[in-house]
């Protein structure tokens, strides 16, 4: 078994919902992230996938300390980093660094490409003397794939795949174990996401990083990542290894997000049903009660309003993949799925 890096129990962020001017009363919360729990392995690459406004983004600027944790617990190597601050929390962050989603947006414009990267042995000057930092930027743009040379130019004079490799180089800086790359390609040509999917994958291999990989692209997160959890409304509602998700999904959400995948080969085509969610997906300031999916699920049942589905393996031995999966009738769609 790998050694869980990271550990998230039962995390939670939820924003209020105020009213009044002078004296303002709690009258609700959105939340955002509402009870969300797994492991990161060393080595490992996690993605996380579902809808815009699932929670994905808050979840990953909560593990960074960027957004304080309403309940819960991030454990980074056994010690619980959530309600860190200071010296503490400066030094964990050394080792969990970020890839933000919008390259054009993530970079300083008056700042130097050397100066971005080298922000980071300002904050740690232990990491680079200063002496060194030049060569050590010039290093770290070479690793990336960008001429050395570019240190002296600024962020407009590259293009959006030039300047994700800078975000990276810049993530790289302070040797991390953990890089949290929040939609990394989302914003990028199709040839140049697998540019960067690649370049991604041979530096976790050359650094030995774990990823937590967040992105709606499903063909993307399959490509990347060792496991895949799937979120709804705040919640994990399926996780499980690339095969198992994409191959043994159990969760009707799951399915409809795998049925909407654009497939190349006609002849693959055949026989594939395309499921279409109906209706919008509820707030998360006043999410449906038992199951957050069943407003939109073809499969509901009266229990689906009542009860919470617990995000477990099904208790049931069948052929197929055993995961977890947070939906009361998991273990039927696994026994029919194997059949």
């Amino acid at each position: 078994m790998a050694e869980p890096i990271l550990e998230v129990r039962d995390l939670v962020k939820h924003y209020p919902l105020t009213q009044g001017i002078l004296f303002k009363k709690q009258v609700g919360a959105v939340k955002a992230v509402d009870g969300v729990s797994f492991t990161l392995d060393k080595g490992e690459t996690l993605g996380i996938v579902g809808e815009s406004g699932c929670g994905k983004s808050t979840l990953a600027k909560v593990l960074m300390n960027l957004e304080r944790a309403t309940a819960g617990q991030v454990l980074y190597k056994g010690e619980d980093i959530s309600r860190l601050s200071g010296p503490a929390l400066k030094a964990v962050r050394r080792n969990i660094q970020m890839v933000f989603q919008d390259p054009y947006t993530s970079l300083n414009p008056r700042m130097t490409v050397g100066d971005i990267i080298g922000e980071p042995f300002e904050i740690h000057p232990e990491v680079a003397p200063k002496g060194d930092r030049r060569r050590a930027v010039q290093d770290l743009l070479d690793v990336v794939g960008l001429n050395p040379e570019y240190i002296n130019r600024y962020p407009h004079q590259f293009s959006g795949g030039q300047r994700q490799r800078i975000g990276i180089a810049r993530g790289l800086a302070l040797k991390p174990e953990i890089i949290i790359c929040d939609e990394p390609v989302s914003a990028l040509d199709v040839s140049v996401q697998a540019q960067v999917i690649n370049l991604l994958e041979k530096l976790q291999t050359e650094f030995e990083l774990s990823y937590m990989f967040i992105a709606h692209d499903l063909s993307i997160v399959r490509h990347i990542s060792d496991r895949v959890g799937v979120m709804y409304l705040g919640k994990l509602v399926e996780i499980g290894t690339d095969a198992e998700i994409y191959d043994h999904a159990t969760h009707p959400y799951t399915q409809a997000l795998l049925s909407a995948v654009p497939v190349p080969d006609p002849t693959g085509r055949e026989g594939r049903e395309r499921i279409i969610l109906s209706g919008d997906i509820p707030s998360p300031a006043n999410p449906p009660s038992g199951c957050r999916f069943r407003t939109r699920c073809w499969k509901a049942e009266e229990r689906c309003s009542t009860e919470v589905p617990l995000l477990a393996v099904p208790e049931v031995l069948s052929g197929g993949a055993r995961h977890d999966s947070a939906c009361h009738f998991a273990a039927e769609r696994e026994v029919a799925a194997a059949s």
